[in-house]
């Protein structure tokens, strides 16, 4: 069934979709990330995520735990570089129960000093577990790469600036960015639509009205690097990549379906034929492209023993190469476009995922696509589109390196 908008007095967006589940999925999109901290609050947008469930004016932070758990229910959020977004999953009969819980967090946490002290140490674990972790790792140090300042730093900050952080720092960050025009809620399930507006009404309108003048900070130019970090590891651990389009850009889509040909999840992607089954040198190897709002990225990634990473780096070249040089056919490209259109239908029957998108969707775009016109846009692609794109972005002049060995 079609989606409605609505816009609450306050501002807020709501965005609904019905569905016939015993499940309803409900939650709130800010557009608030971690490249909206200044230099000296790296950390601040994912540490002010953990601290939501941690009191609000009306609720002690076991009240919050147990508010949706009681019920069956589960609630829970996570940060990006550019939006941070809380989200629950409840029966039917207690979605007012969910949103009530989350306008609360959202618009009314305290942010209690002795809270803070005891999340620092949790945070601080969290970034010294990340770190124990290489092929996690190299994402976030290839992105210090591609981007300078703030968008290419870690979405979990530094531990010695975290230790340093007091309540009227969160608090600071919160009103800036907190804004309900910043705001998206969205809700997947079936309720009527009078009684959703009356709670929406009744939970969500709530912070302030004032404007926002949230204003990026753009990535400045790009100059590709090589690197290299002798690291205690028993893998060689790589990748090489570029800045990409970002998720307004005509060639979005095409990009999308290249980079699914090359590393995408299907075993029959080029990277993993070539390195995987045809060879055996990998475990992993995949291709990711992650467009932002003014910019983009897109990486390569495989971990392998140090005997096979001179052969495992020219195979994935080669490839490049391959996709810079050869059109691939139409009827090779029908079988790619079939395959990428399968894997989106399948997404979306993973409910709070396709929950989460219509909310991201909607603040991004302001609008939610149809299946019908996301097909037309992927078959209108043709041969020629994706060897342009392929020659633009897999320039091997253009790429940069890293590498834990």
């Amino acid at each position: 069934m079609e989606y409605q908008i609505y816009t609450l007095s306050n501002g807020l967006r709501l965005i609904h979709k019905p569905d016939t589940m015993a499940v309803t999925y409900c939650g709130m999109v800010i557009n608030a990330g971690s490249r909206d901290e200044t230099e000296t609050e790296q950390g601040m947008a994912h540490f002010v995520e953990h601290l939501l469930f941690k009191g609000t004016a009306k609720r002690r932070s076991g009240h919050i735990i147990n508010r949706l758990e009681n019920v069956g229910g589960e609630l829970n959020a996570y940060t990006s570089k550019e939006e941070t977004v809380v989200y629950a999953a409840v029966l039917n009969e207690h979605l007012d129960k969910a949103m009530d819980l989350i306008g609360d967090i959202v618009f009314h946490s305290t942010f209690p000093q002795k809270e803070i002290d005891k999340e620092k140490i949790i945070v601080i674990d969290e970034i010294q577990s990340y770190n124990d972790s290489p092929s996690e790792l190299i994402y976030d140090d290839f992105e210090e790469i591609l981007f300078d300042y703030p968008i290419g730093h870690n979405i979990l900050g530094k531990a010695e600036l975290l230790e340093q952080y007091q309540s009227a720092d969160t608090k600071s960050f919160v009103d800036r960015f907190y804004l309900p025009g910043e705001m998206v809620f969205f809700v997947l399930g079936n309720i009527k639509e009078a009684k959703l507006l009356r709670w929406a009404e009744k939970f969500l309108v709530n912070g302030s009205n004032r404007e926002s003048n949230h204003n990026r900070v753009s990535p400045g130019e790009y100059k590709p690097a090589h690197r290299s970090y002798k690291k205690d590891t028993f893998q060689v651990h790589y990748m090489l990549g570029n800045r990409c389009f970002d998720m307004h850009h005509a060639d979005r889509i095409g990009m999308y379906l290249l980079n699914n040909i090359l590393g995408g999840p299907g075993m029959n992607s080029l990277l993993n034929l070539s390195l995987r089954e045809k060879n055996g040198l990998v475990y992993n190897v995949d291709s990711v492209y992650q467009p932002m709002t003014d910019t983009g990225m897109w990486t390569v990634y495989f971990g392998c023993d140090a005997d096979n990473f001179k052969k495992c780096e020219r195979l994935v070249k080669q490839e490049l190469r391959k996709l810079r040089e050869e059109k691939i056919s139409e009827s090779q490209l029908k079988k790619y476009k079939l395959q990428l259109l399968g894997q989106m239908a399948i997404s979306m029957e993973q409910k709070e995922n396709h929950a989460i998108g219509l909310g991201k969707s909607l603040l991004r775009y302001g609008k939610v696509d149809k299946m019908e016109i996301i097909r037309e846009r992927i078959m209108s692609v043709n041969s020629e589109k994706l060897q342009e794109i392929a020659r633009q972005v897999f320039d091997e002049s253009q790429l940069s390196t890293l590498k834990y060995y």
